[in-house]
């Protein structure tokens, strides 16, 4: 079976999409569908079904073969860091951790209220992803309560297996774009890893709006998704998850994957 990659928008709400509209449309001239990580209130602001110009948008996207995902809720980490790791993993490899530390409670109340303005649009969703990646112990017990079928980490994708999740690997390239150095390093350790992922199954391309502000890290990812188009086929990860064999040869289960998970989630770099 021809391996597959996955171009995969961060942070997609009214206030980012300006940011992506050029990249979209690219994507759509070359067939590219896109998987949109979709956060309901980005940073408060209002929820996205506010704006109807926004969601025509994202229709568009999902009437040519793309994919809506939770994206959290508010993107937006503003409890207090315990501790110096916990520091590190919130405020220095990411600042908008909004699942890292909050209860269980508050993050079955989150997870709800985004899937049912999923519901309310009529948008289906079978994928979460926690902002940063980081998804606090609570956070995964509330997860575990939902219908949602899938969540990943920078180097993996888990899937509901029983009771507990199947490990798929899938490693996704990202970038920290936020300072020229940061740029240069990110191209550098993004082509090393294409290289090195050349013979895994599935490929994911991690773009957030940062990205598209600036031209290395822009071209970057236009060139990246031409070129694994002569090589893969181009799927949005639901879509990459039904056709894998990796889907059905998982060799960990339940809690032991659900807590690596979140220890991947803690070497996010900052984006």
């Amino acid at each position: 079976m021809k391996a597959r990659f996955s171009v995969v928008l961060h942070d997609v709400a009214p206030a980012t999409w300006p940011l992506y509209a050029d990249f979209a449309a690219h994507a759509a001239s070359w067939g590219v569908p896109l998987t949109l990580l979709l956060v309901p209130d980005y940073h408060g602001q209002g929820t996205f079904d506010r704006e109807p110009r926004f969601c025509a948008a994202i229709e568009r996207e999902l009437a040519r073969g793309g994919e809506a995902v939770l994206h959290g809720y508010f993107h937006a980490d503003e409890l207090p860091c315990h501790g110096p790791i916990d520091f590190v993993r919130r405020r220095i490899f990411t600042h908008e951790g909004e699942f890292a530390a909050i209860s269980e409670q508050e993050a079955q109340m989150r997870l709800e209220r985004g899937l049912a303005l999923f519901a309310c649009l009529g948008w289906p969703v079978e994928g979460f992803v926690a902002p940063g990646w980081l998804l606090g112990e609570g956070a995964w017990r509330a997860l575990a309560r939902t219908p949602l079928r899938y969540t990943s980490s920078p180097r993996r994708v888990y899937v509901r297996a029983g009771a507990g999740w199947r490990s798929i690997e899938a490693p996704s390239l990202v970038w920290s774009a936020r300072s020229g150095w940061r740029r240069l390093v990110s191209q550098v350790v993004n082509e090393r890893w294409l290289r090195r992922s050349a013979n895994r199954p599935w490929l994911r391309l991690g773009l957030h709006p940062v990205d598209m502000r600036h031209e290395r890290s822009r071209r970057f990812w236009e060139r990246t998704t031409r070129a694994l188009l002569a090589e893969r086929m181009p799927s949005t990860k639901v879509d990459a998850l039904r056709h894998l064999a990796a889907l059905q040869q998982g060799s960990d289960g339940g809690v032991l994957v659900a807590q690596q998970a979140q220890a991947a989630g803690d070497a996010v770099r900052a984006l």
